[in-house]
Order: structure tokens, then sequence, then C-alpha cells
């Protein structure tokens, strides 16, 4: 299964007396990698990580060509699975552009697993998302489905006597696109926070339940 795997950890370890083609090789051969398929592997991956011809030693390089190493490391045994935790986490912008647009040239070669908490990190490299809650899949979608579900939605929060009653009072409102209970509060979803926060006063009233404050959530 090794074989099949590839892994760039949030903070990697190099040896740094090595060059880049150096780890590459040594990683290579740990592989059981013959000679022509390692030679062509290496000069294809310093390509891609934008590492051709670059002589520094390991030690000597910044924290965003630290990370494109790492992955090009991480494809040495071109897994069908590479799984990348943090990959941006504390890169400057140049940093951050050049490895997405790394990991997304990997489109059709390998499946790529990555961790992160920058949404537009999210946005500009995947198809897929899943959002974990305390370690538990909340929701899991292509991310057009979720941008379409729940795209320029806004929160407002109530505390209400009957969630069932207003459910039914919330659903011919324009604005409204879901709710949820968490403990004593509703969270309802919206389109337009500001229209909802005008209409749903007039649903409460005309409905005449006891509801409690009224927030906002972005």
């Amino acid at each position: 299964m090794r074989s099949l795997i590839g892994f760039l950890p949030d903070v990697p370890g190099f040896y740094n007396w090595m060059t880049a083609a150096e780890l590459l090789r040594f990683s290579g051969e740990l592989f059981g990698l013959s000679a022509p398929v390692l030679a062509e592997r290496v000069e294809a991956l310093l390509d891609l990580a934008g590492l051709r011809g670059v002589t520094t030693k390991i030690g000597g390089y910044s924290r965003g060509m630290r990370q494109r190493l790492g992955v090009a490391q991480a494809l040495i045994n071109a897994p069908r699975l590479l799984l990348l935790d943090e990959p941006t986490s504390a890169l400057d912008p140049l940093g951050r552009r050049e490895l997405l647009e790394m990991i997304a040239s990997l489109a059709g070669r390998t499946t790529v697993f990555f961790s992160t908490h920058i949404l537009a990190d999210v946005e500009r490299v995947c198809d897929s998302v899943a959002i974990l809650d305390r370690g538990r899949v909340v929701v899991q979608a292509a991310i057009d489905q979720l941008k379409q579900r729940h795209g320029g939605a806004h929160r407002l929060v109530v505390e209400v006597d009957d969630t069932a009653r207003l459910a039914r009072a919330l659903a011919v409102a324009p604005w409204y696109v879901g709710h949820r209970q968490e403990g004593r509060d509703v969270v309802i979803e919206v389109t337009d926070v500001d229209q909802a926060a005008l209409g749903l006063p007039g649903l409460i009233a005309a409905t005449a339940w006891l509801c409690g404050v009224l927030s906002r959530r972005r």
C-alpha cells in the first residue's frame, strides 16, 4: 500500500545538505525504482516543482521551495493517492500561488487529498469538498453543488418555543434557504440577511409565538 501513496506533512523534514535532485534520487531509490525510470522521473519532477537547475542546498531554500520539493518527493513513486497536510500554511501569497498551481497541474495524474482551513485554496483547486466539525464529516459534495446550495447564504439565529411552527412559516419566505437546530437555537440560512431581518419579525408577529433575541452570523 505504501508504494501507492505519497505524503507531504505540514512541516516536511529534509536532509539540508542535499540538493533537490539528490533528495529525489534518494527517495526514488528507497522505492526501488530502476536507474532509467528514476532519472526520467527526477527530471520531470524538478520541472514540475520549478527547481530544475537549482544547485542550492535544501538548507538554503525558502518555505515555498521546500513545500514544492515536498510535493515532488511525494510524487517520486507515481502514487495513486497523494496526501497533503496543510500544504499552503505559512506561505506568502507568491509561494501559495506557485504551490496551488503545482497541485492543480496534477489533475488527471493522481487523486489529491489535502486538508486546509483556507477556503480560497479549496475553491481554487478542488473538485470535491468534505467539511469536518470536531472530527465528524458534516457536509460532503462536489464544490459546484456546495456553492449552489450554500453560496451567498447568511444566517440568522432565533430561539422559539415551537420549531415546527417556525419551519412552516418560513417555507413561504422568498429569502429562506434552510434551517437547523443547535440546542435551543434555530439557525436559519437566508439569501439576503437584510430582507430576512426585516421579514422575520413580521412572521413572528403574525403567528404569535414566543421568540428570543435575533442575531446575525456570516
